[in-house]
């Protein structure tokens, strides 16, 4: 491909800002077509982002000559039809994560990817952020020695704001997200736990549902025995007092720790040698667009897949292995 012409399926609040316009800003990358069941909202959307085309009907999209590349940016309920639908067509698909509702819908996406000898990428876009590669290259390094152990901690009140407020409120339906605010947060949380620390040996968790405020479980804890001896713990609660509130991730190693959050900070401190280092990093303005970079270059052949079907499947494992209470 000489140049990545996109068709987003699912044009809602993420692509916006987070996503949407960089689909332009990216070298050999367009926007020119944009898909939404309500064909009002769809148009809107094309015509306050100047992208040519709009439909109200995914499979119109997909069969566009014109498109030749998917981002599925729908809830995780349609992302395997559309998944589908799209490498079937022969066009390439950047996925929006959770991957999928389930372990067993993730490795039917896969093999469908296998079996189109197209290609998928999953959109765990915090692995192009400069802010987590220095953490990646700071713990490959041994800049705090050898890891011990990873503790995550996500506690969040019932009327957080962490993440974008619906209508219809469908993140903590399990039946359209999969699950609830775990479901939307921990993919990127769990992802970089496998891209700092590489394959998981062993995982097992808990979950419950407290405070029964909706569907969902609004309590997830989980345990990774990593290949390479590292342990990891973390904590997802949503029904905290808001003194509580917390995103805090600590890599504790032999000579030191890195704390950081996952969302919305700039920075990550770095303790050793009984000093302490803020370490600071400008964000971009479209949060996704060093990962659309990436994914961008991985259709064109011109490098490897910046998040697998693999990974997104191994992700999806872990999550549905923590909540036991489905």
């Amino acid at each position: 491909m000489e140049n990545i012409n996109w068709g987003i399926i699912g044009c809602g609040d993420v692509t916006e800002v987070k996503s949407g316009p960089a689909f332009n800003k990216v070298p050999g990358s367009s926007l020119v077509a944009v898909m939404r069941r309500d064909a009002a909202k769809a148009e809107d959307y094309a015509r306050r982002h100047g992208v040519p085309k709009w439909y109200s009907n995914a499979e119109e999209l997909i069969n566009d000559p014109e498109v030749n590349a998917i981002y599925v940016a729908t809830p995780p309920l349609y992302h395997e039809e559309y998944t589908l639908m799209a490498l079937k067509a022969a066009k390439p698909v950047y996925v929006e994560k959770p991957m999928t509702m389930n372990t067993a819908s993730a490795v039917r996406m896969a093999e469908a990817e296998k079996e189109s000898q197209t290609k998928l990428t999953v959109a765990h876009y915090r692995r192009g952020l400069p802010l987590f590669l220095k953490i990646k290259e700071a713990v490959e390094s041994g800049l705090i020695g050898d890891v011990r152990f990873v503790h995550l901690q996500m506690l969040q009140p019932a009327q957080s704001q962490i993440i974008t407020q619906t209508e219809d409120n469908w993140r903590v339906n399990p039946e359209v997200s999969g699950g609830g605010l775990f479901h939307d947060l921990a993919p990127h949380q769990l992802d970089l736990m496998l891209y700092f620390f590489g394959k998981v040996k062993s995982y097992s968790g808990y979950s419950g549902n407290q405070a029964g405020l909706y569907p969902a479980d609004d309590i997830v804890t989980g345990s990774m025995l990593f290949e390479n001896g590292v342990i990891f713990n973390g904590t997802w609660c949503f029904t905290v007092p808001p003194e509580e509130t917390k995103d805090i991730v600590q890599i504790v190693g032999s000579e030191g720790k890195i704390e950081f959050t996952v969302f919305g900070a700039n920075y990550f401190m770095l303790y050793r040698d009984g000093k302490e280092e803020k370490i600071e990093f400008e964000m971009p303005q479209h949060i996704q667009q060093p990962m659309i970079q990436w994914v961008v270059e991985y259709f064109k052949g011109e490098r490897s897949n910046p998040c697998s079907a693999e990974v997104g499947v191994e992700v999806m494992k872990i999550m549905d292995s923590f909540c036991t209470s489905r």
